[in-house]
């Protein structure tokens, strides 16, 4: 029969490594909550940016910048599978979407912006797998 004080540190023994083990969970968890991720637009010398990402499966990959009225965006992208993709910008508590294509692995247009504010390309991968994605875009 254990005494009270081997009780004790019985019971401090098995609090510590409970504790290691949520901390070596969280640590292990970090990675998958840094695919749902959000990249900035840093325009180039031309007025160019491209991305290259893999999308992980059930996760989005969003590209986002500020732009003026009366600029224009051409922008292109292809995936080695299909993903939801759209073109959006928020305006108080309502998304308005310029561009939305289901399951598509290629698109391109010409975003005319007609509002100043924050625009993102958005993919989300709804399939099995990671998915590659290539991305650029021309103002």
């Amino acid at each position: 029969m254990m005494g009270d004080k081997t009780r004790r540190e019985h019971s401090e023994g098995f609090m510590l490594k409970t504790a290691a083990a949520l901390i070596v969970l969280a640590v292990l968890a970090q990675p998958a909550l840094a695919t749902q991720h959000i990249v900035d637009i840093a325009w180039d010398k031309s007025d160019a940016f491209a991305h290259a990402a893999a999308v992980p499966t059930g996760k989005f990959l969003e590209v986002c910048g500020g732009l003026k009225v009366g600029e224009a965006v051409r922008w292109r992208f292809s995936a080695a599978a299909p993903l939801d993709f759209n073109v959006h910008y928020h305006v108080g508590k309502s998304t308005q979407y310029p561009a939305k294509l289901a399951r598509a692995a290629a698109g391109d247009g010409v975003l005319q912006v007609g509002v100043k504010e924050t625009y993102c390309w958005m993919w989300t991968n709804k399939s099995a797998d990671e998915v590659r994605l290539d991305l650029q875009l021309q103002r």
